[in-house]
C-alpha cells in the first residue's frame, strides 16, 4: 500500500510503534491472554500502566511532587469546565485567540465574573494578541498554547503572578517549556498523544482548595487524585497509546523533536510565501508550528487543489469548516517526506 501523508487535525496521526503497542494489547495485554479492552483497571497490570504514564509526563516536564497527573474522561470540553469548578472564586482573566478559548470563557462565565484581557476576534483570530495588560486581582490566568482551527500559535507565554492555566491540545510535547511557569495544563489526547478517549490534566496541588463552592465529585481535582485517576473507570486503551506516545518522545527528545518540527514548518511555510498562487491566513510572526493554515488566492481551483492531494495520498487537508482554506497540521509523528509531499503538489499551482 503507497503510504498515506496524513495531516488530520484529530484525531490524527501517531507513531507507528505505538500502533503497533496497542495492536498487541488489544490481543494478548501484558502476556494475560486478555485484551486491554478486558481487563479490569484494578489489575496490577493495569494500574503499572497508569503509573508509568503519569510518572511519564513528570519526567518529560521535570515536575517534581507538587504536581498531579490525571487522565480523565470528557476531552479538553470538560477542562473549560473543571477549572472554572475548581478555581474560580470570584473573577478569572482569559486571552480569547480561537474558538476553544471561546468555549472555554463561555464555561467560566457559570462560576464568576470572567474578564477578557485580549482578544484576536478582531481580526478573526489571525494573530496573538500582545501588550496587554493582567490584572492583579483574578482567581487566574487561562490561555490556550496553539489554535487548531487558526492556525496561530503563542511562542511566548505570559509572565503572571496569577496562577497560569493552559490549554495545550494541540501542541503538548512539540517543544520544550518551563512548565513549572503553569499551575494547570490539559490538553485532549487525539492530537499529538493519542487516540481519542483520555484526557491529559496536571495540575498544582497548593492551586486548588481556594473556592467557597461546593464541587460534584466527578469535577472535583482532588477526588481524581487522591484515587490515582481510578475514581471512575477510565480510558483505560487510550491511555494505553497515550504511554506508548509517551514512551516514543522520550526515546526521541523533547528537543529533536522541536528541531523536526520546525523543519516541517518552515517547508511549508515558505512555499506559502514564495508561492504566488497561495496565501497564509496567520499573521507570520504567530504562525504555529502545528496547524499551518493558507489559502488558494483564486478559490475556484480549491476543489482542484483537494483532488490533486487526494491524488498523491494526501489526507486531511481540507481547512475547517468555520474558515475554509486549507490546513496541514503537522503532529510529532508526522514526517518531512510527508511535509515535502504536499509541497511538491503546491507547486504544480505556481
Amino acid at each position: 500500500m503507497n503510504k498515506v501523508h496524513n495531516f488530520s487535525a484529530g484525531p490524527a496521526i501517531l507513531p507507528q510503534e505505538a500502533i503497533e503497542a496497542g495492536k498487541e494489547a488489544l490481543t494478548n495485554f501484558a502476556n494475560t491472554g486478555l485484551s486491554i479492552l478486558e481487563v479490569s483497571h484494578r489489575s496490577r497490570q493495569y494500574v503499572a500502566v497508569m503509573d508509568e504514564a503519569r510518572a511519564l509526563v513528570k519526567k518529560l516536564w521535570n515536575l517534581n511532587d507538587d504536581y498531579e497527573v490525571m487522565y480523565l474522561h470528557g476531552g479538553a470540553s470538560t477542562q473549560f469546565l473543571m477549572v472554572a469548578y475548581n478555581l474560580l472564586n470570584t473573577k478569572a482573566c482569559y486571552i480569547d485567540t480561537g474558538v476553544w478559548s471561546s468555549k472555554s470563557i463561555k464555561e467560566a462565565g457559570l462560576f464568576g465574573e470572567v474578564d477578557i484581557i485580549a482578544s484576536s476576534k478582531d481580526k478573526n483570530y489571525t494573530y496573538i494578541p500582545k501588550d496587554y495588560i493582567i490584572p492583579t486581582d483574578a482567581d487566574y490566568l487561562h490561555i490556550t498554547s496553539n489554535n487548531t482551527i487558526y492556525g496561530s500559535q503563542m511562542h511566548k507565554f505570559p509572565e503572571t503572578a496569577l496562577p497560569l492555566v493552559c490549554d495545550m491540545s494541540s501542541d503538548i510535547f512539540s517543544r520544550k517549556i518551563d512548565a513549572n511557569q503553569f499551575d494547570i495544563m490539559y490538553a485532549g489526547a487525539q492530537k499529538n498523544l493519542g487516540p481519542a478517549g483520555a484526557t491529559l490534566v496536571v495540575v498544582k496541588k497548593d492551586v486548588l482548595g481556594k473556592v467557597s463552592r461546593q464541587i460534584p465529585s466527578m469535577m472535583d481535582y482532588k477526588i481524581h487524585m487522591s484515587k490515582g485517576s481510578m475514581f471512575n473507570t477510565p480510558p483505560a486503551f487510550p491511555v494505553y497509546v497515550v504511554l506508548q506516545t509517551l514512551k516514543w518522545i522520550d526515546k526521541t527528545g523533547i528537543e529533536t523533536i522541536e528541531n523536526r518540527n520546525r523543519a516541517k514548518a518552515d517547508l511549508l511555510y515558505n512555499e506559502i510565501d514564495t508561492n504566488e498562487s497561495f496565501v497564509g491566513a496567520v499573521a507570520k510572526e504567530d504562525r504555529s508550528y502545528m496547524n499551518a493554515t493558507f489559502l488558494l488566492n483564486d478559490d475556484s481551483q480549491n476543489e482542484a487543489f483537494l483532488n490533486a492531494c487526494q491524488e498523491a495520498n494526501i489526507s486531511g487537508i481540507k481547512g475547517h469548516r468555520s474558515v475554509g482554506g486549507f490546513r496541514a497540521s503537522m503532529y510529532n509523528a508526522l514526517e518531512l517526506d510527508s511535509v515535502q509531499a504536499l509541497v511538491n503538489v503546491m507547486q504544480t499551482f505556481k
